[in-house]
């Protein structure tokens, strides 16, 4: 299927937080309650529309062990948008997310949106970590904040969708360089004729099959 531009994203935080939780009920609608641990880093895509426009997220779902931290920063180079996602019920994996904002922003392109997720939403009752808390840590950096539900699917489709819209109101403003690919952004067959468009890629959409974590 053509689409006017491909966007690179990467899922990242610490294991367990439902990273890859979150990407199979974006690309696939479901939720998988048990998971493998992610190794290395795992692939999902979607077509969404934005501005009367497809856009194809490539989206890379990737470990949180300190063990796959080397390959996770591979992946940071080439990607237009980020989730970095924490688990409201576990203090823990907010305490990270500096580290986690700090290797991101060392390895990426300084153009990169930053989505702040607080995942879980559906465990209120075992919340750790106050909606304010994480309101007010994506306010001090920089970053876009919701809280989210892979489980019931609650923001799900809006966090992929915001980060999205971010990334194309920069390219609009003209702060993304689109003919560089280094930046996370591909220009698709459907390109407006201020933007030739280049040759498309296809590529294989769908679900992915294991790792919440």
């Amino acid at each position: 299927m053509s689409y006017a531009y491909l966007f690179k994203y990467i899922i990242i935080g610490d294991t367990g937080v439902g990273k890859s939780c979150l990407l199979l009920q974006f690309t696939d609608k479901r939720f998988q309650p048990v998971h493998d641990l992610t190794i290395g880093v795992e692939f999902g895509a979607r077509m969404i529309t934005i501005d009367g426009k497809q856009i194809k997220l490539q989206i890379w779902d990737t470990a949180g062990q300190e063990a796959f931290r080397s390959i996770t920063r591979s992946y940071y180079r080439g990607a237009a948008g980020a989730l970095l996602v924490y688990d409201i019920t576990r203090r823990e994996t907010f305490n990270h997310l500096t580290t986690w904002l700090e290797d991101a922003r060392q390895h990426s392109n300084s153009n990169m949106v930053i989505m702040l997720i607080g995942n879980k939403s559906d465990l209120d009752s075992r919340r750790e970590v106050k909606k304010e808390e994480g309101e007010a840590f994506a306010r001090e950096h920089g970053l876009v904040f919701m809280e989210t539900s892979a489980r019931t699917a609650a923001n799900v489709e809006e966090a992929f969708i915001n980060t999205a819209k971010e990334i194309y109101e920069k390219i609009q403003e003209g702060v993304f360089d689109i003919n560089n690919e280094a930046n996370g952004i591909k220009i698709g067959q459907q390109a407006t004729p201020t933007n030739p468009a280049l040759p498309g890629s296809g590529g294989a959409g769908g679900a992915v099959n294991s790792g919440c974590c």
